[in-house]
């Protein structure tokens, strides 16, 4: 196999980290650049250690030189709580960002990945949701810092394709959780393993009968690396997830019986533009990638647990 330079911003995030060790795992030589707002140095001090890894504090806002074959561009944060603390900040994170990377891929002809999200479909009137389908977002809804900078990102990269013949791939990311995750990122699978390994009351927004399609986090990566593989002609967007669909209530539930907790489910009013369901439909990554996730919730959910038991 021929050794990669690979560039990973927001490297040292939750999915980022993983994604770093796969790719020196695999034989790259990877930079990872992250300014810490939600990465967090313990999720990749384990590489340090590692003579193809590097590490280096930078913020995508601003434009970065180096010369790479490969660029994955992770930077920006992911869950409500962080994307919502500074908004500006965000948006200027998805497109500044998106435009900075793509700079740098233009210029060094690397290959480029954007994270995009399923965010970008809003709050679906289709389900499950397939790549053609052009979403329902509110461009000023709490939320929307997040929904509209990852469609712009989007558009960036395919104007950056056309215009510049920047080789992009495109994919959308939906709810992914497992080790690492920021215990305090307000993400549902997170919350509800804290408040249950502490046998704290477990919350729930609205009925609970809202639906997510919850994806393990090594599913994403490989779902990454198998599109940045993909022919080059094949640039996506393509949707990364398990479709295999949960109520809130049900995964509340089968986080109180894997932790043998003692918590009790408490409701709490819904949040103002929170989807009430969410699910990928994955043919075109079967298709295109012959992927498909091969870990299933409970699997997933005993592998988060034992890291958060260990680490909270």
């Amino acid at each position: 196999m021929i050794k990669k330079k690979v560039l990973v911003t927001g490297g040292a995030g939750f999915v980022g980290s993983h994604l770093c060790e796969r790719l020196l795992n695999e034989g790259n030589d990877v930079v990872c650049l992250d300014n810490y707002f939600t990465g967090q140095k313990q999720n990749i001090v384990h590489l340090l250690s590692n003579p193809y890894f590097e590490l280096i504090r930078h913020d995508v806002t601003n434009p970065f030189y180096i010369e790479v074959d490969e660029i994955y561009n992770l930077a920006c944060p992911a869950s409500p709580v962080h994307y919502q603390y500074n908004a500006i900040k965000t948006m200027k994170t998805s497109v500044m960002g998106a435009i900075n990377m793509l700079g740098l891929a233009k210029r060094v002809k690397a290959k480029i990945l954007q994270a995009s999200t399923s965010e970008v479909y809003g709050d679906p009137k289709v389900h499950p949701q397939t790549e053609s389908y052009w979403g329902h977002v509110n461009p000023i809804g709490e939320r929307s810092c997040y929904d509209e900078g990852k469609r712009s990102a989007e558009t960036l990269f395919v104007n950056y394709h056309n215009q510049n013949n920047v080789r992009i791939k495109i994919i959308r990311i939906f709810n992914t959780y497992g080790p690492r995750m920021h215990p305090n990122d307000g993400r549902v699978v997170s919350n509800f393993i804290v408040q249950a390994l502490q046998n704290k009351d477990i919350t729930i927004y609205g009925d609970g009968l809202q639906t997510r399609s919850f994806q393990y986090v090594d599913d994403l990566v490989e779902g990454m690396i198998r599109m940045m593989e993909s022919p080059e002609s094949f640039t996506g967007p393509v949707n990364i997830g398990n479709p295999n669909e949960f109520t809130i209530m049900q995964l509340a539930e089968q986080v109180i019986k894997l932790t043998n907790s003692k918590s009790k489910i408490v409701r709490m009013p819904l949040p103002s533009d929170d989807p009430m369901q969410r699910q990928p439909n994955i043919d075109l990554a079967k298709k295109m990638l012959d992927w498909e996730p091969k870990i299933q919730l409970k699997e997933g959910l005993i592998k988060t647990i034992d890291y958060f038991a260990a680490t909270i």
